[in-house]
């Protein structure tokens, strides 16, 4: 999943039709304002009304960052007036595009607890998730902002069930599950890849089993990954359980062999051209050769 990539390009979009909406709130201004300097003095000496031109002046001209430092500035000199609402959006708006994403989530996420009734808060539920989702980390970190963006977009869904952003919201929550998924994947992979290291494993279990587990739970969790990464977790799974049956005690050997042999049938049945096949009959036939008491070649 490229979501950097996807996101690039909507705001990109988004920044064209936000221009288009930010001309007519400028042409309720009777000043166009411009440059660093008068930045400067509004943020220094002015006061909320020419702040608030400034600001509008500044968003319009792409200056994302001097947009949202004034509107931030404002939103408590505007609280309970007619212009709170929208400053408060501009501003949740002006960090979105400014890339600050995590204070642009915040922001709307006050706007629609502030303003239930509000004319952007529609907007606002939309634009708190979507924050998150263009935020959501390398999926070898923690996943916890992933979870939080899922969250947040399935709550905006609930509200809005028949809203017009309804099929950008689904695919955003499925690539983000699908963000989910390789996670555990990496995880799987990293426990099999460890196989009889025993140093991490002092409080008994083994990677193999951490593997198994890790690779079940995920396809229990997520049952509609994607059916190329299903096909690796039941083979990682596979793998774990032949190399656990070869390192276990007499007492446990043939019965993990035996379920082996199921997981290689429930996996040739669910993908019976895999390219993993070949790999995967080599585990049956050496399972089947341990069950009737025969040594393996490579023990």
């Amino acid at each position: 999943m490229d979501i950097s990539q996807e996101s690039s390009t909507f705001a990109a979009t988004y920044r064209a039709m936000m221009k288009q909406i930010s001309i007519f709130l400028l042409a309720l201004s009777s000043t166009l304002l411009i440059g660093c300097g008068e930045f400067n003095t509004a943020f220094k000496y002015g006061d909320a009304e020419y702040k608030y031109e400034v600001a509008k002046s500044c968003y319009v001209k792409g200056q994302y960052s001097h947009a949202q430092d004034l509107f931030s500035n404002l939103i408590v000199a505007m609280k309970g007036t007619g212009y709170a609402e929208e400053c408060l959006y501009m501003m949740a708006m002006s960090a979105y595009m400014n890339g600050d994403l995590e204070t642009a989530s915040a922001a709307f996420k006050r706007y629609y607890q502030s303003f239930p009734q509000g004319i952007y808060v529609e907007e606002s539920r939309y634009y708190s998730g979507r924050a998150l989702y263009e935020s959501v980390p390398d999926p070898r970190l923690d996943q916890s902002a992933t979870t939080q963006a899922i969250a947040e977009l399935q709550s905006f869904l609930d509200v809005y069930p028949y809203t017009r952003l309804k099929t950008q919201t689904q695919d955003m929550i499925q690539k983000l599950q699908d963000h989910l998924v390789e996670k555990e994947l990496l995880t799987a992979r990293l426990y099999y890849d460890l196989g009889g290291y025993m140093i991490n494993c002092l409080n008994g279990g083994s990677n193999y089993e951490a593997c198994i587990v890790t690779s079940e739970n995920a396809l229990r969790d997520y049952p509609y990954a994607q059916p190329e990464r299903r096909e690796e977790f039941m083979m990682l799974i596979l793998r774990s359980r032949y190399h656990l049956a070869r390192q276990s005690v007499e007492t446990k050997r043939l019965e993990r062999f035996r379920q082996t042999v199921d997981e290689y049938y429930g996996f040739a049945n669910e993908f019976p051209e895999s390219t993993y096949l070949k790999e995967a009959q080599t585990y049956l036939a050496k399972s089947q050769k341990a069950l009737k008491g025969q040594p393996l070649e490579d023990e």
